[in-house]
């Protein structure tokens, strides 16, 4: 399934998908915050120049225009960097846009500590939990470039806000390009029973690799790519919990409030299972290669096969 070989960001497929949809969809427009060639809707200004707002450095003020644009009638895509999006935006996405439940579609790259050499203060690992604690607000993070191609156009046909988590760093081809999704379900690859690694966008990766070398060494697994974070797929988290002697959880945020959390929040109220939750401990960031920060923080393939091995 996975092809190691050809690998892309998810921010880069963004970008390409969004201009693709801009021709399909007039309503369709783009705001930005200084960084469009990072994010990639470059893509969908040099085409629809017309369409394209670049904000300045000015997120807070992007986000309400973006919610006046969606009262008019269009749908806005607004896009920066998750710390930015989230962070510093987060009254104007709760108050302007969550609470009248305006059709904004917040699309935020460079997400995690795969951020890499930026460092912490770039490095967003709160987001998934700011976003998802919101009402109204939808939240979703992909995990390769199909999936994300998909995402772009479904939160199209969504009437009101979600937040779209994207990486900076180039993710191998998950996903052939027949390939089904459903909004709000996640996706099961394989069927193994030792074991249930739940992942979410990048650390997807991960865990097919972990779950393919465990194979080799007859453990069978299997991996949950829970691309829709809220609302959650609770269904196949309980199923995983019931076939399953192990749930997993890994994701490149936070472990408080992020995947990890809205998993043990469904057990915990429908099937209560103890949760392993592999994530950035409750600290900030640091500087260096994405790779390399994957395996400090253990949220690379090698953690994740130790965590399914050994007495967790």
């Amino acid at each position: 399934m996975m092809n190691k070989n050809e690998k892309v960001a998810t921010r880069q497929s963004y970008g390409e998908e969004l201009a693709i949809l801009g021709e399909k969809n007039e309503k369709i427009v783009v705001l930005d915050a200084d960084l469009s060639s990072a994010t990639k809707t470059n893509i969908f200004a040099k085409k629809f120049p017309n369409r394209f707002f670049d904000m300045g450095i000015a997120e807070q003020d992007m986000m309400g225009t973006a919610a006046g644009l969606a009262t008019c009638g269009k749908i806005p895509f607004a896009s920066t960097f998750a710390m930015f999006a989230a962070g510093r935006a987060y009254d104007q996405i709760r108050n302007s846009i969550c609470y009248p439940k305006l059709n904004v579609k917040i699309c935020a790259t460079h997400a995690g500590i795969t951020v890499g050499e930026d460092g912490a203060t770039h490095q967003m690992i709160e987001d998934i939990s700011l976003m998802r604690t919101i009402p109204n607000m939808k939240v979703m993070c992909t995990s390769d470039d199909i999936q994300t191609r998909w995402a772009v156009n479904e939160i199209a046909k969504i009437d009101g806000p979600v937040y779209l988590r994207l990486c900076r760093l180039a993710t191998p081809k998950i996903y052939n390009q027949d390939e089904k999704f459903e909004f709000g379900k996640g996706v099961q690859i394989g069927n193994g029973t030792d074991a249930t690694v739940i992942a979410t966008g990048v650390t997807v990766s991960e865990a097919i690799d972990a779950m393919e070398e465990l194979k080799n060494n007859g453990v069978n697994i299997r991996v949950i790519d829970m691309h829709t974070i809220k609302p959650i797929d609770k269904d196949i988290i309980i199923k995983a919990a019931k076939e399953t002697k192990k749930i997993i959880t890994v994701e490149d945020h936070n472990i408080i409030g992020g995947l990890g959390s809205a998993v043990c929040e469904v057990l915990a109220e429908n099937y209560p299972t103890k949760v392993y939750r592999m994530g950035i401990k409750d600290v900030f960031g640091k500087s260096g290669k994405a790779q390399e920060l994957l395996k400090y923080f253990k949220i690379d393939k090698t953690a994740i096969m130790e965590a399914i091995t050994q007495n967790k």
